[in-house]
């Protein structure tokens, strides 16, 4: 088992997404990555979005990625501990990795203690005031009834369908985020309603693709992991705080 203490945090990944000569750069950028941490990481939390198109079918998944998922295999292997949050691109996840990888599986937010500092994780998807149409969207997809009716689909048909939602997405038109100031950003004002019920020290989330690290009070600040299609950024606890870093392979 590993002995290390690192904890990490890395989401939006996005591997799949269109052109995918872009996602195979990524892939191998990541896998670098995930190359440097296993001599110190305890723990690994992928939050959301680390595919652009993700369904189960009861015999089939998405092909590809098979030196990221090897890499996962091999950290899992030393012991660290590995979970895996749905986003709002891979929601559609249900037993493979926890079959194939031993990895927790999250729907939602996720509320852990560690070193005394108590984190609350989620995607960031639906979260906060507004975006009505997405939230309602999302629970139609996340229903029994949608994921029944898709998988019925051919998954040369699903999956094909995807590809091509994949070439008309913000990421493959290069739609560039932009910080909206800490009284517009939708996750920062989550955070701090949640704050004003209950405390925690940190809040992670993914989603928005622009990291920032900000206060919410002098006991709590609030991260966003960003991207990997650019930023290239995780974070970090070290037992001692938590820092948002930027990888360079």
């Amino acid at each position: 088992m590993s002995t290390a203490k690192n904890i990490y945090f890395a989401s939006d990944f996005h591997l799949g997404s269109y052109p995918q000569s872009k996602s195979k750069e990524r892939e191998r950028l990541i896998i670098s990555w995930l190359d440097h941490i296993k001599a110190d990481a305890s723990e690994l939390y992928l939050v959301g979005d680390i595919f652009d198109f993700w369904f189960e079918y009861r015999t089939v998944v998405p092909k590809g990625y098979i030196r990221f998922l090897g890499k996962l295999a091999e950290l899992v292997d030393l012991g660290i501990k590995l979970t895996i949050f749905k986003g709002n691109h891979d929601m559609w996840m249900f037993d493979y990795f926890k079959e194939e990888l031993q990895a927790t599986i999250i729907d939602d937010e996720l509320l852990i203690t560690r070193d005394n500092k108590s984190f609350y994780i989620h995607h960031g998807d639906g979260l906060g005031a507004g975006d009505y149409k997405y939230k309602i969207l999302k629970r139609f997809f996340r229903s029994t009834i949608c994921q029944w009716l898709f998988a019925r689909l051919h998954p040369n048909l699903g999956i094909g369908i995807a590809s091509r939602w994949s070439k008309h997405s913000r990421l493959a038109n290069h739609e560039d985020e932009q910080f909206l100031g800490e009284d517009k950003e939708w996750l920062i004002g989550y955070a701090q309603e949640i704050e004003a019920k209950q405390h925690h020290d940190f809040y992670i989330f993914g989603h928005r693709h622009l990291p920032y690290d900000r206060k919410l009070s002098e006991e709590s600040r609030v991260l966003n992991l960003g991207e990997w299609m650019n930023e290239h950024t995780y974070a970090v606890w070290n037992g001692y705080e938590l820092l948002l870093e930027k990888w360079t392979d």
